[in-house]
């Protein structure tokens, strides 16, 4: 039997964030990336939402005997969907594959009191980075919406619990792209 494999779209991209198997590039149909909160975080976080004619990018990997636990242990705010329809690959046999969403009821606009991290946003950019280079980080930021929330620039002393240390030109490349799509970072603290 073909274990089940997951697409993520956010952290998830980065394999320094996990150890799950076998993570190969896949495309999403239908669906586009957005900065929400819930009552669960005190920080806006990615979600998926469904999205007619989108298609975003992202890394699908196996969840060996379907042993999902830990991951809806990580993703504990969110839904795991399937997606086997949408998603485009290069694995085969071909495998079930889960999306992870925040229920529509539950996402909340990111504010001051709720914004996105940049420890969080740099670990998703260095990810996309590596998978899909600089073409690939242009375009996630591209069919990302909510931007106008606010980023809090944590890299000093990062929240984010699954941090990762960036390269300068990492760096370089998620303050660019925050300039391009005009949004707002405010220090931490």
């Amino acid at each position: 039997m073909t274990n089940p494999y997951f697409f993520g779209y956010g952290s998830l991209v980065n394999v320094a964030t996990h150890d799950y198997h076998n993570p190969q590039p896949a495309r999403l149909s239908g669906w586009r990336r957005a900065w929400v909160h819930t009552g669960l975080s005190e920080a806006a976080f990615l979600t998926a939402v469904p999205c007619g004619d989108s298609e975003i990018d992202g890394l699908i990997a196996a969840v060996p005997g379907a042993d999902w636990d830990a991951l809806d242990l990580r993703e504990h705010a969110y839904d795991r969907l399937p997606a086997d329809g949408a998603v485009t690959h290069a694995v085969q046999p071909n495998p079930a594959i889960s999306v992870y969403a925040v229920p529509q009821s539950a996402q909340m606009k990111g504010s001051m009191r709720h914004p996105i991290l940049l420890s969080y946003l740099d670990v998703v950019v260095q990810g996309y980075s590596q998978v899909f280079g600089t073409a690939g980080v242009a375009e996630f930021f591209a069919s990302t919406d909510g931007w106008e929330a606010p980023i809090l620039n944590d890299r000093a002393t990062p929240i984010y619990p699954r941090h990762q240390q960036l390269e300068v030109s990492q760096r370089e490349l998620v303050d660019h792209h925050l300039d391009v799509v005009g949004a707002k970072v405010v220090l931490a603290g």
